[in-house]
């Protein structure tokens, strides 16, 4: 069947329309950064006049919000170092290993993923109240492992099948040791997956609300539960900085993650195998 070439007509169009659903999309995005250099402390669109006094009243020293952001950044990182861990380690096994019942196991590994978080999140808090742990930071970075994992297993499975298997065949057949082909050949060749899993858990962790609501207590709340607490009663223009922070975040955090696969991509397509002895 012949296909007929594009006309301009129809070059035109697709782009009109890519534009019209981008601008959609980051129509809130945009609304968001602008009111939150409102002056005013009602939160208008467009602001009357503009200022950075919700920027400072979230980064005030001592302040509730800094006390939050402080907290959620321990949590998101305790429950990065939790997800790099069980990522690793399950993936393995799940894209190396020989497992029996293969299909169920990676089923229940993310299972989390389909569970409604406040299913969860219940779940969470009558395991932990029992044993005294609402609000300990640890309590809460475990229960957010329980989310962040299963996205940390699903991109270390994919760069690990994305590996040639036969490199490190071809080091083992030279005599070197599991460690060593892991340390020198896997790892490094993992390496841009390992940095996008920890982004992802970190963000995560970071944006995760219910499970943190139900684990928090009135002095370990973190920014999430501060934010919502902020909105369930009045209008609090801090919010708005919050949530420009928040969207930087994210997007700085998109950026790293494609340039790491980009300089990866480049660095393996260059030299995959390291010059010196394996052994």
């Amino acid at each position: 069947m012949m296909e007929l070439p594009p006309t301009r007509a129809g070059h035109l169009g697709r782009a009109l329309s890519a534009t019209v659903i981008l601008l959609f999309l980051a129509m809130p995005i945009v609304i968001i950064l602008v009111t939150s250099f409102g002056a005013d402390g009602i939160g208008t669109f467009p602001p009357e006049q503009y200022s950075t006094r919700w920027y400072e009243q979230m980064a005030a020293p001592g302040g509730n919000w800094a006390t939050s952001i402080a907290l959620s950044s321990l949590v998101a990182a305790l429950t990065t170092v939790f997800s790099l861990i069980l990522g690793v380690t399950a993936a393995t096994a799940l894209a190396r290993g020989r497992l029996p019942l293969h299909a169920a196991v990676y089923g229940l590994v993310l299972a989390p993923m389909l569970i409604p978080q406040v299913v969860i999140a219940l779940g969470l808090f009558l395991f932990f109240e029992p044993a005294g742990m609402l609000g300990s930071p640890l309590a809460i970075a475990l229960g957010h492992t329980v989310l962040a994992a299963p996205i940390a297993i699903l991109i270390m499975i994919s760069t690990l099948k994305g590996i040639d298997e036969r490199l490190e065949d071809a080091a083992a057949s030279m005599g070197a040791s599991r460690m060593t082909i892991a340390r020198r050949i896997t790892f490094p060749l993992a390496t841009p997956g390992l940095i996008a899993a920890a982004v992802f858990s970190f963000i995560t962790s970071f944006d995760e609300f219910f499970i943190a609501q139900f684990l928090s207590t009135p002095d370990t709340r973190t920014l999430p539960v501060l934010v919502f607490n902020a909105l369930q009663f009045d209008v609090d223009p801090t919010v708005t900085a919050v949530s420009a922070v928040l969207i930087a975040l994210a997007i700085l955090a998109l950026a790293l993650v494609a340039l790491v696969r980009k300089l990866g991509g480049h660095r393996n397509g260059q030299n995959v195998l390291p010059v010196e002895p394996l052994t």
